[in-house]
């Protein structure tokens, strides 16, 4: 089984998609998810304290921060705008590939753990994951 997902982002942040996601599996195997972007990741993080995707997010800011930072000067790929390469080096840093068991029709993931799209880009998005459910 196969499909992709489109997620719709507004700037950066973690954008949750667990329900899409559980509610296209069925039977028992291992899902994959996989990004096609170089400057988007995904993550399985905590959904119940939204604080924790504000953090998550200011980290990576202050980790990678845009090239218009005195910090990031020694950059060269800066045409795409201070937010692109600082994109792809947060890309570089976290995952764009998941993979997740599927027992009956349920994602095995853990009481607080959702599945994320993770945007790095400062303008909104029409991201696409391609899923895989191998049995």
């Amino acid at each position: 089984m196969q499909t992709t997902f489109q997620i719709q982002t507004h700037g950066p942040g973690l954008y949750e998609f667990t329900n899409n996601v559980s509610q296209w599996v069925r039977g028992t195997g291992l899902l994959t998810l996989f990004v096609q972007h170089t400057s988007a990741s995904l993550l399985i993080q905590e959904n119940a304290d939204p604080e924790v995707r504000v953090d998550m997010q200011n980290f990576f800011h202050r980790l990678v921060p845009p090239t218009s930072d005195p910090s990031m000067a020694y950059l060269t790929h800066t045409y795409e705008g201070p937010d692109d390469m600082p994109a792809h080096i947060k890309a570089a840093l976290l995952p764009v590939q998941l993979s997740i068991p599927v027992s009956d029709g349920r994602l095995a993931l853990g009481t607080w753990q959702g599945i994320y799209l993770f945007e790095h880009r400062d303008q909104s998005h029409e991201r696409r994951v391609v899923a895989h459910l191998s049995k």
